[in-house]
């Protein structure tokens, strides 16, 4: 939704947003709970792998890889925020099977050419690179030949018209004119059709694969949702930030006015689709 311009300005904006993250781990999960194995089984993970997870968050999908590769694997955890990789390694602690590295890194500067990992992943952290396309080589210099990469990435506004109306309300709001959706380093940026199978092919992978799936986020109720969003969803909270506490407040009133289209009799479902995109290191 926002581009992060530095290094230090994303994690510091990820380290505000880390406890609201952490505490939303299993909403997170159950949100993704078909779309993470289809992300792991396009990185083909298997037991005893060497594998890369970037962007990791929390950690949710690292419990996952742990599982596939057992305790002759290997799982390098990094994230550009050390407080919410402090929550990960804390809540990994606990965790009996591969063998786990924990590292602060900017996906675009990870610094592990030559490493020799077998998969590469990055779940929902590669669109809000300002540079997709030098986290995609970083990621292919840390693989070994005929290693995977395996990415998702959410699509275009109108498949995720929760996203799109939450930011653009927000920039209302704050005086701000719309921003391109496809913008470098917002939720949507890599959305563009084409583009993200463009940015694997220039980054030097092939066997290039890019699939749409519908991963709708459902809730309890529209306030459950905004409850979650204003916790942890930082580019939101970035462009609200500066505003008085009463304006902010109408903003995420204007916000769950509008999103409360998506209640249903069962509960809130806000459609999303993600894009899984898989490659191999040649």
């Amino acid at each position: 939704m926002m581009a992060h311009v530095t290094q230090r300005s994303t994690a510091a904006a990820w380290d505000d947003a880390a406890s609201g993250w952490h505490r939303n781990t299993a909403l997170i999960r159950e949100w993704l709970r078909d779309a993470t194995p289809r992300l792991l089984d396009a990185a083909r993970i298997e037991l005893g792998a060497k594998v890369l997870d970037v962007a990791a968050g929390a950690g949710d999908q690292t419990r996952d890889i742990v599982q596939r590769v057992g305790d002759q694997g290997q799982v390098w955890v990094t994230d550009v925020s050390p407080q919410i990789l402090a929550l990960a390694e804390d809540g990994l602690l606990a965790v009996k099977g591969a063998r786990l590295r924990f590292q602060v890194a900017d996906a675009q500067a990870l610094g592990m050419a030559g490493a020799n990992f077998d998969a590469a992943i990055c779940r929902l952290g590669l669109m809000l690179c300002p540079s997709p396309l030098t986290a995609l080589l970083e990621m292919r210099q840390a693989l070994r030949p005929g290693g995977r990469c395996a990415a998702l990435v959410f699509s275009a506004p109108e498949t995720n018209p929760c996203i799109a109306i939450t930011m653009r309300t927000a920039r209302q709001h704050a005086g701000l004119a719309d921003a391109d959706p496809f913008a470098a380093g917002s939720l949507l940026s890599l959305g563009r059709p084409g583009l993200a199978a463009q940015w694997l092919a220039d980054a030097g992978f092939s066997e290039i694969e890019v699939t749409a799936l519908a991963v709708p986020f459902r809730a309890a109720s529209v306030d459950d949702y905004i409850a979650f969003v204003r916790t942890s969803g930082s580019p939101v909270i970035e462009v609200l930030r500066h505003l008085p506490a009463a304006r902010q407040a109408d903003a995420w009133a204007d916000i769950r006015r509008q999103l409360d289209r998506f209640t249903t009799a069962h509960g809130w479902e806000g459609p999303n689709e993600l894009l899984l995109c898989s490659a191999v290191n040649p």
